[in-house]
């Protein structure tokens, strides 16, 4: 059986009418990654039902069959360096990499997901069209859109199209720098109608994603996502997740929830739960109590990170009657201070009570979400990382504790998109390392490299476009990026500028002219909110 055969459809795809614009739907790595991705399907689906459209999908390993002359070619971008894998198919394709290079024999490029919707502008030189927020709103209007002008030449869909709200065209606006090397300058469109600032689209409903496909093809094998809730409510001060989806909105039970699952659990007998902070559900009980009906005691239930104080026997219970053994909960640290600086709003007790509940349900496993390098952390507060994992081994025996551990790294669109990395980060990862690990205590550190890549596309600006090119070609070690920056000293900032340095509230961010739900006044109150935060003293409990 091929790939694309073991597929179940839980939606009816349009028969292509004899005039549809054939179009690339590529995910920019292996087909098992990019079908796990309930973004991906949704998005491929939404296209594939509509009989204006001849759809085919590309990933790095297989596709369908190609249109020998597409129109448009979209890309969804989950993670960062993936870009390297889109410079690959472009290329496979014969399509130039630079949008300034291409003609109107060529596809028009567009992309969207998380990576491109927080900050394009590393990338703007590689596709022609963005789609800045939920794709609820976009898809539909920005197909709409060509359709007006799929006839014209490239400059004048590219100023249609850049009228669409959440569209960005980023050839139509020009940055100026106070030098090469320099400060952005100005972010300016490039005529009179095109707008000054593009507004990421919200979707405000309460009907939210579902899988429209399951294989056992998948990364997570014969698996029904739903999508349980969508942001945030915590608003933790360095989280994308939160800020840049805001607000926070959560499926309808009875109207959309239950009927979606009980829709999937028709083809497989594997669901997974999806949400930044599932449990907070406001009728997360009810869904709890759905699940536990008799139909469904065969069906294995994964959950994804949930709010810690949410945690409750009886959680843990219908977790362990639908083979789930472990849960995972995100406390970034063990210092009660940094907790209260990154808005946290988590107590210690509130962990340890997580951790007996989760036993008590009979769990036998608990990972933890930590970070290190966060503004205003000290030695102190990775102590107190230490302390609170061993006092929840001590409080809890028998219970089978992993702490995760990243390094802080700034992302664009919240309050501590002004903080670069600290360079002692990785030292701390081992000095955690150091003293969990002895102690019988599964300590898994993010590579710090990583991380330092990572942050330099999260806050890069257009000229990063020729860095990235040539990187690709030496590896994707942080040792390659280090590499080009030398080649190519004196036409942009130094690695440091990108990652490790403290930027000025004042100066003009590379996205600014990309407004995501909070203004930029906003951000900076709660920013401001964290310094004072970092200065409070601890409240004494008798």
């Amino acid at each position: 059986m091929t790939v694309f055969a073991a597929e179940r459809l839980l939606f009816t795809p349009a028969t292509p009418a004899l005039d549809a614009i054939p179009l690339i739907f590529a995910f920019p790595n292996e087909y098992s990654v990019g079908i796990t991705s309930l973004g991906y399907q949704v998005v491929w689906a939404t296209l594939a039902a509509r009989s204006d459209l001849a759809v085919a999908r590309l990933f790095t390993d297989l596709h369908e069959p190609l249109p020998s002359d597409p129109e448009l070619l979209g890309f969804s971008v989950s993670w960062e360096l993936d870009y390297v894998n889109i410079l690959g198919l472009l290329e496979s394709l014969q399509v130039p990499i630079r949008a300034a290079d291409r003609t109107d024999a060529d596809p028009l490029i567009f992309g969207g997901g998380p990576v491109l919707t927080a900050n394009p502008e590393p990338f703007a030189d590689f596709f022609d069209v963005v789609l800045l927020g939920d794709g609820e709103l976009l898809l539909e209007a920005f197909i709409d859109a060509y359709q007006q002008v799929r006839t014209a030449d490239r400059a004048t869909q590219l100023h249609h199209l850049a009228q669409v709200p959440g569209i960005y065209v980023p050839s139509l606006y020009h940055v100026t720098y106070e030098s090469p090397d320099g400060l952005i300058q100005a972010i300016e469109p490039i005529a009179a109608n095109i707008p000054a600032i593009v507004q990421k689209q919200t979707y405000r409903g309460n009907t939210l994603s579902a899988s429209t496909i399951v294989t056992e093809k998948a990364a997570w094998e014969n698996i029904y996502m739903v999508e349980v809730v969508r942001s945030c409510p915590e608003m933790c001060r360095f989280c994308l997740a939160s800020y840049l989806t805001l607000p926070f909105r959560t499926a309808n039970l009875e109207e959309s929830l239950i009927p979606a699952i009980d829709r999937g659990l028709q083809v497989t007998d594997r669901l997974g739960l999806l949400g930044a902070s599932v449990t907070q559900h406001p009728e997360f009980e009810a869904l709890l109590n759905h699940l536990d009906q008799p139909q469904y005691d065969s069906v294995r239930v994964s959950i994804s990170s949930v709010r810690t104080n949410t945690v409750t026997p009886k959680l843990a219970q219908t977790l362990v009657k639908h083979d789930t053994r472990s849960i995972t909960i995100a406390v970034e640290s063990g210092s009660d201070r940094i907790r209260r600086v990154i808005n946290k709003k988590l107590e210690t007790d509130e962990i340890l009570q997580a951790a007996q509940n989760a036993k008590a349900g009979g769990l036998s496993a608990m990972k933890l979400y930590g970070m290190v390098g966060i503004p205003t952390e000290e030695p102190e507060d990775l102590e107190q990382t230490v302390s609170l994992m061993r006092t929840l081994q001590k409080s809890t025996p028998g219970l089978r504790l992993t702490l995760g551990c990243s390094t802080f790294v700034p992302k664009s669109h919240t309050p501590f998109q002004w903080h670069g990395v600290n360079p002692d980060a990785e030292k701390r990862l081992k000095l955690l390392q150091k003293q969990l690990r002895p102690h019988g205590i599964d300590f898994r550190p993010e590579s710090y490299n990583w991380s330092v890549i990572q942050a330099l596309i999260s806050r890069g600006d257009r000229r990063l476009s020729g860095l990235l090119e040539r990187a690709r070609h030496y590896g994707d070690s942080l040792g390659s990026y280090r590499r080009v920056f030398k080649e190519m000293k004196g036409q942009l900032p130094d690695l440091s500028f990108y990652v490790h340095a403290d930027w000025s509230t004042e100066q003009i961010l590379p996205w600014q002219h990309l407004q995501g739900p909070l203004p930029l006044a906003t951000l900076i109150k709660h920013r401001e909110s964290a310094v004072e935060a970092a200065s409070l003293p601890l409240l004494q409990t008798a």
